[in-house]
């Protein structure tokens, strides 16, 4: 019976060792398709080496607890050590500040929360692009300030420029969200809201509405192409003559 018992144990480690291999193996993301994303992958992945340790003592303490006292018939209550818990309140402490302050530095990103750094335009480069989005029932339209063009369904960047959107709606609540870019702001009636990227790679990603806006929510997608410099210019270009 305690062979048995033993054995079950001992698979049960296996199993939970596995699976954190698993995970640490998964842990490293691709690269990321603009700087937005970037950040916030990095603090994932940040906070996956904190929260992989601390699951990894959780279930061998809990796996050695069962082991030790499976034939305990008169278990007694645990004895008092402060030192203990001190140890583990303190060290409980410090993780939540790791865990706080890393998120602070990201949330104070002007490419996560433009607001943030007090002013809108703090860090944009001198050649970014400003791009005011309108949203609407159900459909997006994108008006390239400075260029004369507009745009709808269809968002074209710049790779390697800041990009810095406006953002208003005609009727109710919309969300814009690129998962891809790591982009994703809340557009309220009434207000201008804003957000900006820089696209690193070139490709096609998929806008998103994110919030329920009514019966043709599901349909209120769009396109965002990255494309090099040059194409840009000649995008642009070309849009000035329809």
């Amino acid at each position: 019976m305690r062979r048995s018992r033993s054995r079950r144990v001992a698979r049960l480690v296996v199993a939970t060792l596995g699976a954190a291999a698993v995970v640490a193996l998964f842990a490293s993301p691709v690269a990321a398709q603009s700087i937005n994303r970037s950040a916030i992958d990095d603090l994932n992945e940040q906070l996956l080496y904190v929260a992989l340790p601390l699951v990894l003592f959780v279930e061998l303490t809990l796996v050695y607890a069962l082991y030790r006292f499976r034939d305990n018939d008169d278990p007694q209550p645990t004895t008092k050590d402060p030192a203990l818990e001190i140890t583990w309140t303190a060290a409980t402490g410090v993780i939540l500040l790791f865990v706080g302050l890393s998120a602070f530095f990201v949330l104070a990103n002007p490419y996560i929360t433009p607001t943030a750094a007090g002013q809108s335009d703090t860090g944009l480069s001198e050649d970014a692009v400003e791009i005011e989005v309108v949203a609407y029932q159900w459909g997006w339209e994108f008006r390239y300030q400075g260029e004369g063009v507009t745009s709808k369904s269809q968002l074209v960047l710049p790779r390697s420029r800041d990009v810095a959107f406006s953002f208003t709606t005609r009727d109710v609540i919309h969300s814009f969200y690129v998962p891809e870019l790591g982009l994703k702001q809340d557009i309220i009636p009434g207000q201008t809201t804003e957000a900006r990227t820089r696209a690193t790679e070139t490709g096609e990603y998929t806008l998103y509405c994110a919030e329920l806006c009514g019966v043709g929510h599901t349909r209120m997608h769009g396109t965002v192409r990255v494309v090099s410099p040059t194409e840009y210019e000649e995008w642009l270009e070309g849009r000035r003559g329809e």
